[in-house]
């Protein structure tokens, strides 16, 4: 288990088109999608005001997704639930999170997607999209205040632990970071308590 240090490029700047333009609100994002400007199950996420291709998908991200959400429901009582790549909503986005570990019953909010507030651990399953993941996903989840954050990195294969947000000034991290390899057992920590842990070799295909 070692400390992750990671020095992501700016992906806010880099989404911001060639063209002027204004970010969309939550409000107008939310709008399009009421007005049909945009279809269910496009490979969009809208990421601080911008509208963003997914990343594309390969088998071993599919597997280790599966896994990752079969181990953590293992451990957790029937207060949480664990979604898949169901939106989230916070102030500036609406991200897609591979995984993410929601207080309360989904089902039963018909009106809207859960918010920071709700949610204890969100999950980023990372292949391709492993840059954007360590820097513009994690700079969002810590403005929300999400408090903690996982990143199963199939490149390295490894499991990059986030904690303890701030969201002071103009960019927001995590206070701490762990690394977990194969032979480390990773904690699932919500909300302060370590509800248990996962083998590292458990979340990767």
């Amino acid at each position: 288990m070692t400390v992750a240090t990671v020095h992501p490029p700016d992906w806010h700047r880099l989404a911001i088109p060639p063209e002027p333009a204004l970010p969309l609100t939550v409000e107008q994002y939310h709008a399009m999608i009421r007005a049909g400007a945009l279809e269910s199950g496009e490979p969009l996420e809208f990421l601080e005001g911008w509208l963003v291709t997914k990343m594309i998908k390969n088998p071993p991200h599919r597997v280790a997704v599966r896994k990752c959400r079969l181990a953590l429901e293992k451990l957790l009582d029937a207060e949480w639930l664990v979604d898949i790549q169901e939106p989230i909503t916070t102030a500036d986005s609406e991200p897609e999170p591979d995984i993410s570990v929601v207080r309360g019953d989904t089902a039963k909010l018909l009106d809207r997607h859960p918010i920071a507030e709700e949610i204890g651990l969100v999950v980023e399953v990372a292949e391709a999209s492993l840059e954007r993941d360590r820097g513009w996903k994690k700079r969002i989840y810590a403005a929300a205040g999400i408090p903690v954050y996982w990143i199963v990195n199939l490149v390295e294969r490894q499991t990059e632990v986030f904690a303890q947000p701030s969201a002071n000034g103009d960019r927001p991290v995590y206070e701490t970071g762990q690394v977990f390899r194969s032979g480390d057992r990773v904690p699932v920590v919500l909300y302060g308590e370590r509800v248990g842990e996962i083998p590292a070799a458990d979340l990767l295909p």
